[in-house]
């Protein structure tokens, strides 16, 4: 997929486990919608895993991908216009069809989103979110969190700094990214995105030992990431922007 790229504000991750279990305390504000989605989700996750055993054999700035329709050369009308919204919505590979119609009302409203490409989106915010929280770097998560998220990690960050403690961090990869619950609510659409990426992470005392991680180790961390952009009219889309408005752990 081309084009041109939505600013995407949003995100965090917390990595070395007494981060993690500090940042998660700080950040675990939830409204009554974001609970409603988490549970929905783990809902879905015990169907699929019931339905699975019964079937199984014996830079400051985060862009965000469109689709970009002045990009490819001249075209007839029919194919200038590219796939559809549905089209594009039902070539998303997504088992639970809940999502998949949550995904269809958010292309009612916006037209141009394209699932895939916010992935891709999501994915590079979330490792320049990663790599900035390690570093301390407020400045950069100030632009790119929401306020309250952004509240969450600085408060973590100036724990970690008045026990003078370091966060040696090496970003591996994303394994996977999936759009997991997807649902439209008084024009503003609401997107929850589970991430399995792969990190060397060990958190160092003043004297430079290791107190909490491994800094030889690969660990898996999975994130559940709730983000809301209101795309109620043409002048609301006109700001491309996705905010960060929950963090989840899985259980």
């Amino acid at each position: 997929m081309s084009g041109q790229f939505d600013l995407i504000t949003l995100i965090a991750l917390i990595v070395a486990v007494a981060a993690i279990i500090k940042l998660r305390s700080v950040l675990g504000h939830r409204t009554d919608d974001d609970e409603q989605r988490v549970e929905r989700l783990r809902a879905r996750e015990r169907e699929a895993s019931q339905r699975a055993g019964a079937d199984a054999p014996s830079a400051d700035v985060i862009t965000m991908p469109r689709r970009d329709r002045d990009a490819a050369p001249a075209a007839p009308a029919a194919e200038a216009a590219g796939p559809s919204a549905e089209t594009r919505i039902n070539a998303y590979p997504v088992s639970n069809p809940d999502v998949t119609a949550g995904l269809l009302e958010v292309a009612k409203l916006d037209p141009e989103f394209d699932p895939e490409s916010f992935v891709t989106g999501a994915g590079r915010a979330y490792e320049m979110i990663v790599s900035a929280f390690a570093e301390g770097n407020r400045r950069m998560l100030k632009d790119l969190l929401s306020k309250d998220v952004f509240d969450g990690f600085s408060s973590a960050i100036a724990d970690r700094e008045a026990r003078g403690e370091v966060l040696d961090q090496q970003f591996v990869g994303i394994k996977k990214a999936d759009i997991v619950d997807a649902e439209v609510k008084n024009g503003t659409a609401a997107l929850t995105v589970r991430f399995i990426s792969e990190l060397i992470s060990a958190t160092r005392d003043k004297a430079g030992e290791v107190i909490a991680g491994d800094a030889q180790k690969i660990k898996d961390v999975t994130d559940i990431w709730i983000f809301s952009r209101d795309i109620s009219s043409a002048k609301a889309r006109g700001n491309p922007n996705w905010r960060l408005v929950a963090t989840q752990a899985p259980n």
